[in-house]
């Protein structure tokens, strides 16, 4: 099987992962059937020896002298670094060893560096922005003046561009440590121990002398997994080691010529999770040169609203539709729910945790890990990221839009408006819409850009006049400023709509300013020039009407020899069919089943409608006829039901004369 990807003209590479399962193995030593907690439980035997070598280098260089080092790129000679992290570390020189006794391969430890050196060249991100946090610790950090958060993004590298809740979010948290020692930390490594290391494999360091990986030939959904895998926890020789030949079921988004690498694999107490890297080739996606685009506006009720915006070659800009909305009510009451149920967990797991390094209560420790592992799954039900970014992606691709522009709202705190309104904020996972968003236009070659957010919901889109906003005219008892009215321009609508529409307008006028960030690799466009956010606006649309001109300007038009009937055909019946009447001969249709538009759902024959919001008729207007709002009689027919009260032959004379007595002629 061929590793290489071939690309046509116009394409580029893309790399991604999907989930799977081990669910049973064959050992090609005995031939033995493993079954998937037998082979659930030789993986963990694996993932432990390995999680023991990581802790051991972990535990060796978390400090800043090696973290800036690895971080350096450059080895004692001068040289590059590889990029992989277990050369890199071999290159330095740090290498380790498994516990005495223990007899592993060389790839068991290319494993262990690899996790090792990953974990610490992420550890040189917070060590920056640490120790630019310290070097400008504020005499009030609560209230820092705007010289102070000038002085601690220049201190930080990149921090120009940093979201200021990161950067709170690291204050406090060298606050606290303050409060408890009494003292500043002198680094992250001081502020943070090492690392939890997870239970994992990662056989993408690892050669054909460890794992290989093969796709069907003739069914792309099957592929063989082939590794070695201890029969013991503690292997004290090579014999102790076996092949494993595990078939895997890809999922249906693997593509069909994807080259598949090998996995990492995970071992979480039930069935082996196997996590597939797969490159396939995409649609490239352009930075400039875009002619549609998608704008999306971020929201609480209506999560996210979008719409599509053209750029015409004399330089207008123009909505092609009245735009979307992706309403998550349902979805975010469930939201709510599984968020004070988390609440719950989180407040009882730390009780536990309190109780047992207080008293040491083993009996605790189980209760415990069942919490735990009750929190994890709370937590991944509570994700509604890729409904929503389907949808967006899903508006792009009905639109033929080449990019989607989104709201940059990472520096947006909760905070200031009210309990309940700050939760529902900081629930919103907006990075993770938009790392969805991004995952699937960029199957579509699909650009996504994130645009600044200043002003979306504060200028008009047509004439960048500032608006009024109030209670939206379809919701009068519910307060807020859903509605946004223009008093330069006259445009009003929902807030949330011409907020996409300043979007859309801001990316394409924009988008020669594109550029790539360095250290998320997402395309994003920093400031808002104002030469070019005058051009930002969107053009109406001209007015069409579907009236003729009806000016006399010639003899009448002849009428047609066959004029359409106005009336039934077929006389009304002349006995009733059931206790109620009918309608007598007219000009309406016989086939309508319900009542008109005006008409009231308590209508009755002896009734008239009473609208709950008033009773203001206005005649034909409201329905079709007066007699939709007029007092009606009881039917009276021609031929009168016969009285069984009356005693005579001439029944039908007697009936006339009597209506209310009893006849007593013989």
């Amino acid at each position: 099987m061929s590793r290489k990807l071939v690309l046509a003209v116009g394409e580029a590479s893309r790399t991604a992962c999907a989930r799977g399962l081990l669910r049973g193995g064959v050992d090609e030593g005995t031939g033995e059937l493993l079954s998937a907690a037998v082979l659930a439980g030789r993986v963990g035997c694996a993932a432990d020896l390995v999680s023991g070598v990581v802790a051991s280098l972990l535990a060796a260089r978390w400090n800043t002298i090696d973290v800036d080092v690895l971080a350096s790129g450059e080895d004692a000679g001068g040289r590059k670094l590889p990029s992989n992290a277990w050369m890199a570390l071999r290159r330095l020189g740090w290498t380790v060893s498994p516990a005495e006794g223990i007899r592993v391969n060389d790839r068991i430890v290319r494993m262990a560096q690899e996790q090792a050196g990953r974990t610490l060249r992420s550890a040189k991100w917070r060590a920056d922005l640490t120790a630019g946090a310290l070097a400008t610790w504020p005499a009030d950090f609560v209230n820092r003046k705007s010289e102070e958060w000038d002085a601690v993004r220049e201190a930080v590298p990149g921090g120009r561009y940093v979201p200021s809740s990161v950067i709170k979010g690291r204050t406090r948290q060298i606050a606290a440590f303050e409060r408890q020692y009494g003292r500043l930390p002198t680094d992250v490594f001081e502020l943070e121990a090492a690392p939890r290391i997870a239970r994992m494999l990662l056989l993408s360091a690892c050669d054909g002398q460890q794992a290989t990986i093969e796709r069907h030939e003739t069914v792309p959904s099957r592929a063989l997994l082939r590794l070695q895998l201890p029969t013991r926890p503690d292997p004290r020789s090579y014999k102790d080691w076996t092949w494993v030949a595990c078939p895997i079921s890809l999922p249906p988004t693997i593509p069909a010529g994807a080259v598949v690498h090998l996995p990492t694999l995970r071992a979480t107490g039930g069935p082996v999770r196997a996590y597939l890297a797969y490159t396939h080739a995409v649609p490239r996606a352009a930075r400039t040169g875009h002619r549609v685009a998608l704008g999306v506006d971020w929201g609480l009720n209506t999560l996210l609203s979008a719409g599509a915006a053209r750029l015409h070659d004399d330089g207008r800009i123009t909505a092609l539709a009245a735009g979307g909305m992706f309403r998550a009510a349902g979805v975010l009451a469930k939201q709510h729910r599984l968020r004070r149920h988390s609440e719950l967990l989180h407040a009882k797991a730390e009780r536990y945790q309190r109780l047992i390094g207080k008293d040491g209560q083993r009996t605790l420790n189980g209760k415990h890990a069942v919490l735990a592992g009750e929190i994890r799954a709370v937590s991944a039900r509570r994700s509604r990221a890729w409904a929503a970014a389907r949808w967006a992606v899903d508006q792009a691709v009905a639109a033929e839009a080449t990019v989607i522009y989104l709201e940059d709202l990472r520096s947006m705190e909760a905070r200031g408006m009210g309990r309940t309104h700050n939760t529902r904020m900081s629930q919103a996972v907006r990075g993770q819409i938009a790392d969805r968003i991004r995952h699937l236009a960029a199957e579509v070659g699909i650009a996504v850009v994130t645009v600044p957010a200043r002003h979306t919901s504060k200028h008009c889109p047509q004439c960048l006049a500032p608006l009024r906003h109030r209670k939206a005219p379809d919701r009068p008892t519910t307060p807020g400023w859903k509605w946004a009215i223009c008093r330069s321009c006259g445009w009003q609508g929902d807030r949330d709509m011409g907020a996409w529409k300043r979007i859309a307008a801001r990316g394409l006028t924009h988008q020669t300013k594109t550029v790539i960030d360095r250290t998320s690799a997402a395309m994003i466009i920093r400031s808002v020039i104002d030469t070019l956010e005058a051009k930002a606006v969107i053009t109406p649309a001209a007015l069409k009407t579907s009236r003729k001109d009806r000016s006399k300007t010639g003899p009448t038009r002849g009428h047609t020899t066959r004029p359409a009937p106005r009336r039934r055909r077929a006389p009304s019946p002349t006995r009733p069919s059931g206790p109620a009447g009918k309608r007598p001969e007219g000009h309406a249709h016989t086939d309508r089943h319900r009542l008109p538009r005006a008409a009231h759902r308590h209508q009755d024959v002896t009734t008239i409608s009473t609208p709950t919001t008033g009773h203001r008729p206005r005649g034909a207007a409201l329905g079709a006829g007066f007699h939709l709002h007029a007092h009606a009689t009881p039917p009276q027919w021609a031929v009168p039901p016969p009285d069984i009260t009356c005693r005579t032959g001439d029944r039908l004379a007697d009936q006339r004369r009597c209506s209310a007595k009893t006849c007593s002629r013989a």
